[in-house]
């Protein structure tokens, strides 16, 4: 019996990791944003960011980021979301990736990478676009990086216009840095093969 339960599992894991396509054969996915503000494009780099890419594009391929706040804004530095619904509820993640930070690419003006915490492999879900030249976010011989991997190819005026909206703390999450008014991203879809 248990070895027909462990078969089953199997398959069914085998199953679902099938309907899921991320489309492995694609060395530069793209995906598209549809935010409360406008549409942003971003090109992946799956040559410098194997496990990133992939990880970013279950969420986006599982619906997981689709009515998502951006939920730190700073002007110059950073504008970031995926990790909270409009509720303020944080959301499921998959298990943390492997910080490819030492990739060769650099947190500059409009890239996106992942966000994690002091912990250099503990990036999940929460991603996070450079609106300024933050290259002391990359790796140095002494510490880990963020992982950048892919930048905006279009709507990168949309990007300059969430990074100056209005923030203040959160009264709920006590967190600062949060849209007065939510910037939400609506849809995260990813786009055909070229």
């Amino acid at each position: 019996m248990l070895r027909w339960l462990n078969a089953a599992l199997l398959l069914a894991v085998s199953f679902v990791t099938q309907a899921i396509d991320i489309q492995k054969n694609t060395l530069y996915p793209k995906v598209e944003l549809d935010t409360s503000m406008g549409k942003i494009v971003v090109e992946l780099d799956r040559t410098r960011a194997p496990i990133t890419v992939d990880n970013f594009l279950t969420y986006v391929v599982r619906g997981d980021y689709d009515n998502t706040l951006f939920h730190r804004i700073i002007p110059d530095f950073v504008v970031q979301g995926g990790g909270l619904s409009p509720k303020l509820e944080e959301l499921p993640e998959l298990e943390p990736i492997v910080n490819e930070s030492g990739n060769g690419l650099s947190n500059s003006m409009g890239t996106i990478a992942m966000a994690r915490d002091n912990t250099p492999h503990s990036a999940t879900r929460q991603f996070y676009f450079n609106v300024g030249e933050n290259n002391r976010l990359d790796p140095s011989s002494r510490r880990w990086g963020y992982a950048v991997f892919g930048e905006v190819i279009e709507g990168m005026e949309v990007l300059n216009a969430m990074a100056l909206v209005e923030t203040g703390e959160n009264s709920t999450l006590s967190w600062p840095d949060f849209p007065v008014k939510d910037v939400i991203l609506k849809k995260a879809t990813l786009l055909p093969r070229e």
